[in-house]
């Protein structure tokens, strides 16, 4: 249901630029096969999109981090976490700046997923222990660790340890 009306909006709409003719787009995605996974948002779609912005859209810093900015310089606010998470500025080179700030942007398609409340990674196990708890749910199965060795033989079916 929702393909079909997605495609007629699609089709009616002229503002998109094509690469290639509208109607062997529209027809390769008319023949992919689609996967709608959609449930009832919490409060509206548009407090969903705004919770998940503040997951996934973060930038490495905000403008109301930025306190001056001169002719060479840019002055910013920072925590220092090996300092008991204090509050500190710092003074860099505009080019200084830009090859920090560089290191935050994520290779082409690389995604980037953050995890935040019961997901985050101090005390997950235990969180995540304790709901199942609540929820009477089996507790985890414990991790195997399964040597590489062992997996290379199931994999590929030869042993590593004998030579060809």
């Amino acid at each position: 249901m929702f393909k079909a009306i997605f495609m007629e909006g699609l089709e009616k709409d002229c503002s998109l630029s094509w690469t290639g003719s509208k109607n062997s787009v529209l027809k390769a995605i008319r023949f992919k096969k689609w996967n709608v996974y959609a449930k009832a948002p919490f409060g509206s779609p548009d407090r969903v999109v705004e919770y998940l912005g503040r997951y996934t859209h973060k930038i490495a810093i905000t403008r109301h981090r930025i306190l001056e900015v001169n002719a060479t310089h840019i002055k910013f606010r920072y925590k220092d976490y090996a300092d008991g998470s204090k509050t500190k500025q710092m003074w860099l080179t505009h080019q200084e700046f830009l090859r920090r700030f560089e290191q935050h942007i994520l290779p082409k398609r690389f995604v980037k997923i953050r995890h935040f409340g019961y997901l985050r990674l101090q005390g997950k196990t235990e969180r995540l222990a304790l709901i199942r708890s609540a929820l009477n749910m089996q507790p985890a199965k414990p991790k195997v660790i399964i040597p590489f060795q062992i997996r290379m033989f199931e994999k590929y079916g030869r042993d590593i340890h004998k030579c060809p």
